[in-house]
């Protein structure tokens, strides 16, 4: 065969590959896609990935698999992802917020939000709400910060875990409310929940699902959301900035992205997909009853807002010292 001839015939495959290629890309999707989560089932991250990719899967025709790689500050789900094929089929919820958090506190990992990934839609925010037990005599936010400064270092504050978004919203309430009160750390919420109940604990920044059936029994108290407006399903309950700690916003983003490299077809169809499960008012209705408000979020500017969260969180974390192995 002659150098002509073997040029020729590589250049038709080459040809016939690209076609297939484009072929498949325009076909997309034609099999299940895979979104994965740095959390474990029934958290929050869970039941709102499961929540939006049932919706995902009624607009695409394919199903949305979700598949739990907890551990590690949310970094093994992230590596995980991080590593799938960039094809389409293949995404990653993300909880922004805790991310930032996890990026700065840990030491440096080799893959990262911003880096690794590329922005496909910003789908929500779930805050936290500053919850104190029912036997604690504060009813405010004001009063709680005067109850805690009368006893410098005799009140403790429970949180999810180091280094998670509770524990930094504390510290970052401990330093705008000029307060001085201890870290106890759980294992999550369902751990911490308890004792806060009992009083050994004044005050824990908590999630809306996990908090809010102890508020409804009477064992705890809602002071505050931590969110930077108010919450529809908490329309009378103030935020922390509102309350008197001016400044104080932790939205606790979350957002799905794709492995660098996913095909631009991919992403429009992604786009789509996440816009068409946005706009369901049944989903809506449902997420607002358990805390989550769904809010709908282009790539270029959930690219801005997952910036502004590392930028916010990492001087978070250097100012509270906290540093995880």
């Amino acid at each position: 065969m002659s150098s002509f001839t073997r040029s020729v015939s590589r250049l038709g495959a080459a040809l016939v590959l690209g076609l297939v290629a484009l072929a498949a890309h325009a076909d997309w999707p034609d099999k299940p896609v895979t979104m994965i989560l740095s959390f474990p089932p029934a958290g929050a991250t869970d039941i709102l990935a499961r929540a939006i990719g049932q919706k995902m899967s009624e607009s695409m025709g394919q199903s949305v698999v979700v598949e739990n790689r907890p551990g590690a500050g949310g970094n093994i789900g992230l590596l995980a992802a991080a590593r799938a094929p960039a094809d389409g089929y293949n995404v990653y919820m993300a909880a922004v917020t805790n991310a930032a958090i996890a990026a700065a506190a840990y030491p440096p990992q080799p893959v990262h939000l911003m880096k690794d990934f590329v922005p496909v839609a910003g789908v929500a925010i779930v805050p936290h709400m500053l919850v104190v037990p029912s036997s604690l005599p504060a009813q405010n936010v004001q009063q709680l910060v005067t109850l805690l400064k009368s006893a410098p270092g005799r009140h403790n504050f429970a949180s999810q875990g180091p280094g998670t978004l509770s524990h930094l919203e504390s510290e970052l309430f401990k330093r705008a409310a000029g307060v001085d009160i201890v870290h106890i750390p759980y294992k999550g919420s369902s751990q911490a929940l308890p004792d806060l109940m009992a009083g050994s604990s004044s005050m824990m920044f908590d999630s809306i699902p996990a908090s809010m059936p102890h508020v409804k029994a009477g064992k705890l108290r809602i002071l505050a959301v931590a969110s930077s407006k108010r919450m529809p399903m908490l329309p009378d309950v103030p935020t922390v900035a509102e309350s008197g700690i001016p400044g104080f916003a932790a939205d606790n983003v979350f957002g799905i992205v794709a492995p660098q490299g996913t095909p631009s077809t991919a992403i429009a169809g992604l786009t789509k997909a996440i816009r068409a499960a946005l706009d369901s008012s049944e989903l809506r209705q449902r997420m607002q009853e358990q805390g989550v408000e769904l809010r709908y979020t282009p790539a270029a500017e959930f690219a801005k807002v997952i910036d502004q969260e590392f930028q916010t969180w990492g001087k978070a974390v250097e100012q509270a010292h906290v540093k995880l192995q």
